[in-house]
């Protein structure tokens, strides 16, 4: 028995190949634009992403998009609003599943042990070992406000 792990930049592109067969244009279109950052990240770092790298280009992505909702969102342009949730919820299912807020407490406690960490100044220490640990699982401006609030007492 063959095992085949597909990694993320080619299963993304199996998805756009069956939103073209299907004729799923909206999917199709939300799918080249992520192929495209991806793209265009690997071309100005000159480097092939792995898996992490390219949930921190969805994980951008997604930012932006939220952004834009709410922008559109304010100025009445719900047309465009909802382009940008479609997307949002394309590039969603690329992210590994979230952890739950007390899987994340847990990790922000490990994290400052294994740091050694006493106070606000070891803040970046903190947050650089979860980073690699947490990249596309948590918000990671939540981690940050939990991991200030733990530092703080």
């Amino acid at each position: 028995m063959v095992s085949f792990i597909v990694n993320l930049k080619q299963q993304i592109t199996e998805d756009m190949k069956a939103a073209m067969r299907a004729g799923d244009t909206k999917r199709r279109d939300a799918i080249r634009l992520l192929r495209a950052a991806i793209k265009q990240r690997e071309i100005d770092e000159r480097i092939e992403l792995d898996d992490v790298a390219v949930i921190a280009v969805i994980e951008k992505m997604l930012k932006q998009r939220k952004d834009s909702i709410a922008q559109y969102e304010a100025a009445r342009r719900d047309d465009l609003a909802d382009t940008e949730k479609y997307e949002v919820s394309v590039l969603q299912a690329y992210m590994p599943e979230a952890l739950s807020d007390t899987e994340v407490e847990g990790i922000i406690g490990k994290a400052i042990s294994a740091v050694g960490a006493k106070g606000q100044q070891d803040m970046g220490r903190v947050m650089g070992v979860l980073k690699s640990e947490l990249a596309g699982r948590a918000d990671m401006s939540k981690v940050s406000a939990l991991v200030r609030a733990k530092l703080a007492t």
